[in-house]
């Protein structure tokens, strides 16, 4: 059993890298495929042995082996934090359910990650990663969940946010969730079903503005700039699928 999960770390590492690749060029609209990795610098063509995930990064010292300019800590992190994830939920007995809910569940972690870092860069969750990520929780969700929580965990979600967001914009004349983060709810309402999607809608929220009252009382973001919301969907959904447990114990309203 060690041995394997030897392997699948090893494994999760190169998603990581891949994931790497994601996150750079798909809100770039470039390719993910071709052509093959270069810095971003100079233009170097990365060599095989300069792309291992993590190892090359050390070898390297974290920098382009032409120009020498720094490779960012992210890329290594990345790479280390998606071969965790494969560790940590890779089940104690195999079987093939076991095996299939598995890959849903470290496939969610993963388009999770790369949503997560091209939001707080780029203020957008790109369509083709909500999709994908679509397909997978509605797999899982088919799997573990009951029909009619799944129906009601996606009306909430999608369309309780949609509405929400339309009287805002009435009223206002501003738009307050884009229409990324309101498709993201729809699809974790898949899986949380009604009363984790209530859960998920009033957390991230709480913690969105806790941050950012934060950040611009800090002086570190304009009050009129606006303030990526999916990471805070993506941290909450995050404890709320892989540690249900931890979420509970700190949870401040009994939404039962």
């Amino acid at each position: 059993m060690n041995l394997l999960l030897i392997w699948v770390f090893f494994y999760g590492l190169l998603i990581g890298s891949f994931l790497n690749v994601v996150i750079y060029r798909l809100p770039r609209d470039q390719s993910v495929i071709r052509p093959r990795s270069s810095c971003i610098q100079c233009g170097h063509q990365i060599k095989w042995y300069e792309n291992i995930p993590v190892f090359s990064y050390i070898f390297l010292k974290g920098k382009c082996s032409n120009c020498k300019t720094s490779i960012s800590i992210k890329y290594p992190l990345i790479e280390l934090l998606i071969g965790c994830f494969a560790v940590l939920l890779f089940p104690h007995y195999l079987t093939i359910e076991s095996l299939a809910q598995y890959l849903c569940l470290f496939f969610i972690a993963c388009i999770f990650v790369a949503l997560f870092f091209i939001d707080i860069e780029f203020h957008l969750l790109p369509d083709k990663l909500n999709l994908y990520l679509l397909v997978v929780v509605l797999s899982y969700a088919l799997m573990t969940k009951d029909y009619i929580d799944i129906a009601l965990g996606f009306l909430i979600g999608f369309g309780g946010t949609y509405f929400i967001t339309y009287l805002f914009y009435k009223i206002k004349g501003q738009i307050g969730l884009g229409g990324g983060d309101i498709k993201l709810f729809g699809i974790l309402g898949l899986l949380l079903g009604p009363q984790g999607i209530v859960q998920l809608i009033f957390y991230s929220a709480f913690l969105g503005s806790i941050v950012g009252i934060t950040l611009i009382a800090t002086g570190k973001l304009n009050k009129n700039k606006p303030l990526a919301f999916g990471p805070y969907i993506l941290i909450v959904a995050a404890f709320q699928i892989f540690f249900p447990a931890l979420f509970e114990s700190v949870n401040i309203y009994n939404l039962q």
